[in-house]
Parts: C-alpha cells; structure tokens; sequence
C-alpha cells in the first residue's frame, strides 16, 4: 500500500465517509460539519497506523504468532516484532459489493495459507446517517472451523478530551501480551484491553463524539501525542490462546460499532 486509493464516499447530512476498499477496506477519512476525525494517510504511514480499519480474523497480538486450535499447532507469520498482530484484513484489498450515497458493502475472502490456513469470509457494512456512521463486520466459516476475534482500529485525532469509565482492566505481562487476569484500572495513559458496556464519549477539534457498540472488551491506546485509538472487540488481544471463540463451517459472528456526534 504505497498509495492510498480513496475510491468511494458516502455522505448524509454534515457526516462524510470515504472508503478505501484497496486499502484495507478501511474508512479513510471519517467528517463531521466538514471537522476531520481520523488519523489520514500520508506517504509515510505505516498500514496498521491510519484511518479505521478491521483487525480480522484476530485483533491485536497473538503472541509469537502460535495457536493451538483442535488439536493443531499453528504458526502465523510475524508482522509486529515477535508477534502477530491486527488479522489479514488490513494490507488486503476488499471487494465492493454493493455502494449508494449512504452505504457500502465490502467482503474480503481470507486465505488459505501461511497466513491464515482457515480461509472463511469477512465482510463489511458501513452506513452513515445524519449523525454518524454505523460500521458492521460479520465473519463467516465456510469449509471449515477456526478461532475468531475481530474489532475495528480507529486513530482519532487527539482528542481534547476522552470519557472512558471501563469496569476492569486485562493485565499485561513483560512482553507487552495481555494475560488472562483482570486487574483494578490504572489511570491513563494506556495501551491496554479494558470490559466495558457504557458509551465512550470524546471531543475532536470542537466535536463531540459518542462511541458504542455490541462490544464489551475495548482496547485504548492513548500514548501517542497525535492520535488515540478506542477499539471495540469481540474479544482481547491473544484471544486464540485466552478467549477463544470457535465458528464451526458454516457458522457466523457479527458486531456493531458506531461512531456518532453526541
């Protein structure tokens, strides 16, 4: 991804979408009475630093990449040091399957290799309306059954304010992995998995926002000086060795996030 390749935009009222389905399938750039809310490319960006992308069919680390499902050892390939981390969906182009002035419907068919030796179907909604936008992912097994735990990567602009009241924290070891222990929370700043059911509520140059979803395991990362991301997942990092969730062949997962103007 040397380029981005903003191909689609979608709009309702104040609340402007652009799509870069070549890009990860990702939202490029997410405005609201013309303020822009994400983090946008540069020619410097790294992929796993810009926009709002889908981590599938696992978000964050899997530690060194290894996994026992069924029995079976894997290994995936490591793109973050020793580990692996944000799934297979965020260098790959997505297919469009259906597009109109306020929707898009995207599907990315995962490999069959090294990379992910499942295969399966991931596939996109993204709808604006007046006062936001409405993200869907949905993760299908189809000939056989794997470990799944996907969420969306959003770099907000630093917020001048963040309201995040989550319940408990998981603990992180010494290599930066999140174990299977909740903890109290400490205060910020964090790069960690949080459980929280309430509403996040941020201010992006003057606009307030409001975050939900179906969601109750939420990764912050507020240490960089530009940008915070607030991440809603279907489970916490390493969740293929801590939190497993197994779709059968033919079974589904779907979660909802929506990021709207308060």
């Amino acid at each position: 991804m040397n380029n981005v390749a903003v191909s689609i935009t979608i709009a309702s009222g104040a609340v402007q979408a652009e799509i870069s389905p070549d890009d990860g399938g990702r939202l490029a750039q997410l405005t609201i009475g013309g303020t822009p809310l994400l983090i946008g490319f540069s020619a410097d960006a790294a992929p796993t630093g810009w926009g709002c992308y889908a981590m599938v069919p696992w978000a964050g680390r899997i530690r060194r990449g290894r996994f026992t499902f069924d029995g079976v050892d894997h290994q995936l390939p490591l793109n973050f040091g020793d580990h692996a981390i944000h799934g297979v969906g965020f260098t790959r182009p997505w297919r469009v399957d259906a597009h109109d002035e306020r929707h898009v419907s995207l599907t990315l068919d995962m490999p069959s290799d090294a990379a992910w030796p499942f295969g399966g179907v991931a596939a996109q909604q993204l709808t604006v309306d007046d006062d936001g936008i409405t993200m869907v992912i949905t993760v299908t097994a189809t000939d056989q059954a794997f470990p799944v735990s996907f969420g969306w990567h959003p770099w907000f602009r630093k917020p001048s304010s963040l309201d995040f009241h989550p319940t408990a924290m998981y603990r992180r070891d010494d290599a930066h992995i999140t174990v299977d222990e909740l903890v109290a929370v400490p205060p910020p700043p964090w790069d960690d998995c949080f459980e929280n059911t309430e509403p996040v509520r941020l201010t992006v140059d003057g606009v307030e926002l409001r975050l939900t979803s179906n969601c109750d395991r939420w990764v912050v990362y507020d240490e960089p000086p530009h940008a915070t991301c607030i991440e809603p997942q279907t489970g916490p990092p390493d969740a293929f060795n801590i939190a497993v969730h197994r779709l059968d062949a033919g079974d589904s997962l779907s979660a909802w996030y929506r990021i709207a103007g308060s």
